[in-house]
């Protein structure tokens, strides 16, 4: 199973757009996952229309519609594997156990906020943050990620956008 990840993409916002190769693999993929900070309920429209079906969390940015509609945070289970999904994962210090704790039955957690790409794991347990395709603040470079599920496994990798 192929999951493309993205979280903060912040549209509708001025002349800003999801680049093509980021929607090529939302396209393609078996699952969309976005980790919140739509900001609009009109982009998560566009995002429903691409095909996949989209799991997803809101963040502390999306308005009120978007609050009523999704969860705060949720699990996932894709190809036997569970995925915890929420939009802001706390402090860099002691992150990946609080995220394990906060998620005791997943096997990895998405999460976003910080627009900075990250992976870590301990052991079977992973985090991972997709970075933005649109809005790259402090990163080097707009980013996506894509994660294969296989036999309850996730392995997860950044693509750089630009």
């Amino acid at each position: 199973m192929r999951i493309a990840v993205v979280s903060d993409t912040h549209l509708p916002r001025g002349s800003r757009r999801v680049p093509a190769a980021c929607i090529e693999r939302l396209e393609a993929a078996d699952l969309l996952v976005h980790a919140g900070d739509f900001v609009s309920l009109a982009f998560h429209a566009e995002m429903l229309a691409l095909g996949p079906p989209l799991a997803a969390v809101y963040g502390n940015v999306d308005e009120l519609a978007l609050r009523q509609r999704l969860p705060a945070e949720r699990t996932v289970e894709a190809a036997g594997a569970r995925i915890g999904l929420v939009h802001d994962a706390g402090p860099a210090r002691g992150r990946l156990a609080r995220m394990r704790r906060r998620f005791p039955d997943a096997h990895a957690v998405v999460f976003g906020h910080s627009h900075i790409p990250l992976h870590e794991s301990d052991g079977e347990f992973q985090i991972f943050n997709p970075g933005s395709p649109t809005d790259r603040r402090r990163a080097p470079r707009h980013t996506m990620g894509v994660a294969t599920v296989g036999a309850r496994r996730v392995r997860f990798e950044h693509i750089a956008l630009d």
